[in-house]
């Protein structure tokens, strides 16, 4: 059967963690590291030649969409062959029927060499990069298995990227030691000719020494906000203001958390298991396995359906009250509200700014 005959309330996405947790560093903030304790069983833990592909003729016989994006996610998903990702093209080609197919991955970058570099180029992906500033905030962090640094290894990607003209963004981690240097954050992307950056905080659910207070997210979103503003408005794009833009527009933002519905961004592990989302990789959010049913049935199941109404049904009512509310929606659930503080300080900052550009669309 092929479930794209049918007309779902709305698109969905599902990640893939074709390593599931696997990684090569051991960032201290990282957040997914302990997944790896949901699969304690010996032996292999990477996505098998079956699995995927189930997952590549579902996912796509789901859609309804012309353009279908592919996310290569971990862990570190080049810690796989450069062949299964060939594999997964070829499976591409085989099942996209009408669809057009991207593909696009995160990476930490420290394996990225020419010869992936020649794939990425040759093929059109597009890299996410993981790197939160210069050295001496980046390596605080993001360190390797041993304890060792690993900005230097991260900029070699960059020119590697740049030299074989691959098209790459950054992802930046926000915590408690890069929040506290937010033009220095953001003058070092723009130096080094990043014109994507997505801003994360660090924190939420699972907080740690790395977590960021909300006050101090509010602060690191203003000054890189100014510093924007300045002579970059229209030549770098910043997720967060992007995202707060299309609120005010009344469009759909391209973050999830900020949008007025969820549960429509899932996560799918090299073992075929399906999650509610990518946050939320715990026992009770699991939707099933693609062998035995479905991606399009478990992302419209009643347990996703229930999973996504927490988003509204859960807010408390000083958010229902906030005059913010239609610039964030309530944030991601995972964060259970944990970062408002900020997020006000940040619409307050920004309203005039976002008021004129409504004006004169």
């Amino acid at each position: 059967m092929r479930y794209a005959q049918f007309q779902p309330y709305r698109p969905f996405y599902v990640m893939a963690k074709p390593v599931g947790a696997a990684c090569n560093l051991a960032c201290d903030y990282c957040y997914y590291l302990d997944k790896a304790a949901l699969y304690p069983e010996k032996g292999r833990r990477t996505m098998s030649d079956e699995v995927l592909e189930c997952f590549v003729q579902q996912y796509l016989e789901s859609q309804v969409n012309h353009e279908v994006l592919f996310t290569w996610h971990g862990g570190e998903p080049l810690l796989l062959p450069q062949t299964f990702y060939e594999k997964a093209m070829a499976l591409q080609q085989r099942y996209a029927g009408c669809h057009h197919v991207d593909n696009c991955l995160q990476t930490n970058g420290t394996l990225i060499n020419d010869d992936w570099c020649r794939f990425f180029h040759d093929n059109g992906w597009l890299i996410g990069l993981s790197i939160d500033g210069p050295a001496c905030l980046h390596d605080a962090w993001r360190k390797n298995s041993h304890g060792e640094p690993t900005h230097r290894q991260v900029m070699k990607a960059v020119e590697l990227l740049d030299r074989h003209d691959v098209m790459w963004n950054a992802l930046c981690t926000v915590n408690s030691l890069n929040g506290e240097h937010p033009v220095e954050v953001y003058r070092f992307f723009r130096r080094i000719g990043c014109r994507y950056i997505q801003f994360t905080p660090v924190g939420g659910l699972q907080r740690n020494d790395g977590s960021i207070e909300a006050a101090a997210w509010g602060r690191f979103l203003c000054a890189v906000f100014d510093e924007w503003q300045k002579e970059d408005v229209g030549e770098v794009y910043v997720n967060i203001f992007e995202a707060t833009l299309a609120n005010y527009l009344g469009v759909t933002p391209g973050i999830c958390a900020m949008s007025p519905l969820c549960g429509h961004v899932g996560v799918v592990e090299w073992n075929g298991d399906l999650y509610s989302c990518d946050h939320f990789v715990f026992p009770q959010h699991r939707l099933g396995n693609i062998r035995q049913k479905t991606i399009y049935e478990m992302m419209h199941s009643e347990q996703q359906q229930a999973f996504a109404r927490q988003k509204t049904s859960g807010l408390p009512q000083t958010c229902k009250a906030c005059r913010w509310l239609f610039t964030c929606h309530g944030e991601c659930p995972r964060n259970h509200q944990y970062l408002c503080q900020g997020y006000q300080m940040f619409f307050e900052h920004t309203k005039e700014f976002m008021m004129e550009v409504r004006s004169e669309k």
